[in-house]
């Protein structure tokens, strides 16, 4: 089952707004309770859950994109057979020229 796009793309965002929400929970019912601590906890983990998701899309999508650019086919390459030949052929040892000493 495929999520629609606009869901897709605003997932980072619903858990880093619910981590918040967790947080000003917590705020709200006080320091005084033991429940308050947990909140913030869960806040903290919704938050960082939420930007972890952000970072992993962005690195992956810079990736895709440098892969994409790399992988475009240069039609005036030349064959790998006549690059091993070439290379064959410039291993022979050079002589000094007279001219240059």
């Amino acid at each position: 089952m495929w999520i629609p796009t606009p869901v897709y793309e605003r997932i980072p965002q619903f858990w880093f707004l619910l981590g918040l929400l967790f947080i000003a929970n917590g705020l709200y019912i006080g320091l005084d309770f033991a429940a308050a601590f947990g909140y913030g906890a869960i806040g903290l983990i919704c938050c960082a859950y939420g930007v972890g998701i952000e970072v992993m899309r962005t690195r992956y999508r810079s990736n895709k994109s440098a892969d994409d650019d790399a992988a475009e086919p240069a039609e005036s390459a030349e064959p790998v057979e006549a690059l091993d030949t070439a290379s064959q052929e410039t291993d022979a040892p050079e002589t000094a020229s007279p001219e240059y000493g």
